[in-house]
């Protein structure tokens, strides 16, 4: 008989999330804005959630995106190597690796993006006080802000209040790629 498919990060995750904050489905459901069956599915691994689902689910619990999909390490935990960790996919996304995952001493989570020639993501509003910094390190991405695109060139670097609909885009017919740090706000238990 096979042995069953080892739990992925994102599932236990999840329900480890959930639990925690002793909340049933139908109240993460409620939470998150994510069904009561999407959940359940998430959680079994009958489902790979979306980027957008994910980002859902991190902004009803309020958490960092790689509280989700990085296995859960102490927040003092170093790497070291000039290898990102391997890459995160989704289909018809972006594709990231994440460099280094939300320490709670600093308040931030850090990834390396790639956007493939002609390529458009457009990011929901974080929680209120998220503010993202972005670094460009191969080719050229445009950044969308208050209805106005902005361009940024390799050596370019941006901070901007990610509480709003905001978007990145590559014009050009070869791959970029950027840093993006996200800052989430200190609440007073935090501090």
């Amino acid at each position: 008989m096979p042995n069953p498919a080892p739990a992925l990060p994102i599932q236990l995750n999840l329900k480890s999330i959930r639990t925690e904050a002793g909340l049933s489905l139908s109240q993460a459901a409620e939470l998150t804005g994510v069904s009561k069956a999407m959940l359940g599915q998430i959680e079994r691994g009958e489902s790979s959630p979306t980027l957008a689902t994910l980002w859902k689910l991190a902004k009803g619990f309020h958490l960092p995106l790689t509280a989700l999909i990085e296995d859960r390490v102490t927040p003092t935990t170093a790497r070291t190597g000039p290898r990102p960790r391997p890459e995160v996919r989704f289909e018809e996304s972006i594709s990231f690796h994440p460099i280094f995952a939300f320490d709670p001493i600093f308040g931030s989570e850090t990834f390396l993006i790639r956007l493939e020639p002609g390529q458009t993501h457009v990011s929901q509003p974080h929680d209120s006080g998220v503010v993202e910094d972005i670094f460009v390190t191969k080719g050229t991405i445009e950044l969308l802000l208050a209805g106005e695109w902005t361009r940024y060139h390799e050596g370019d670097a941006v901070r901007f209040a990610a509480d709003q609909p905001h978007s990145y885009r590559n014009p050009t017919r070869a791959p970029a790629q950027f840093h993006n740090t996200l800052h989430y706000a200190r609440t007073p238990a935090s501090l």
